[in-house]
């Protein structure tokens, strides 16, 4: 039983430890999903090492019934799998504002999130151009049973992003 725990510890220190490619030191472009419908979010990478880095995903939504926004910072781990392939996993924080109106209902609230991710990408050596899919999951800190915008305090964030690195 020892033996098969310390090959655990071992396996999993080498898997964090792998050498990590250089990240970009910036990527502008748009990271597209379904969060409730936010759809669209504008996204921004810094670099902060060779492993790590800051992203910061500005998304909204403007519908019949509810208009949002909200802005979410992640500080990510990056991984080189092999080549151009990276995965990530990162944590991180948001904030944002709703409004609900529909059939003479009217509400509005803010949204404080925590939220973690974790992804996959490919850097195209040809082109500056990075894709990426990755799953976010936010939960919501402050929801309350007359919150017409968001009936539970969970939200998966599956996404496509497409960058520009430069």
């Amino acid at each position: 039983m020892k033996k098969i725990i310390l090959s655990a510890f071992m396996l999993m220190g080498l898997a964090f430890s792998a050498q990590a490619q250089d990240i970009s030191k910036n990527a502008l472009g748009l990271r597209l999903g379904d969060n409730d419908g936010f759809g669209g979010e504008v996204s921004y990478q810094r670099g902060l090492g060779k492993n790590n880095r800051l992203e910061l995903d500005l998304g909204w939504r403007n519908s019949n019934d509810v208009d949002a926004w909200k802005l979410v910072g992640l500080y990510q781990w990056v991984w080189n799998i092999e080549g151009g392939f990276n995965w990530y996993a990162g944590v991180g924080a948001g904030l944002g504002s709703w409004s609900y109106d529909k059939n003479g209902f009217n509400d509005s609230g803010t949204i404080i999130l925590a939220a973690g991710d974790i992804g996959i990408e490919y850097n195209f050596k040809e082109a500056p151009i990075q894709l990426s899919l990755d799953f976010r999951p936010e939960f919501y800190l402050n929801n309350n049973d007359d919150n017409r915008f968001r009936e539970d305090n969970f939200g998966p964030d599956i996404a496509l992003g497409i960058r520009y690195r430069f």
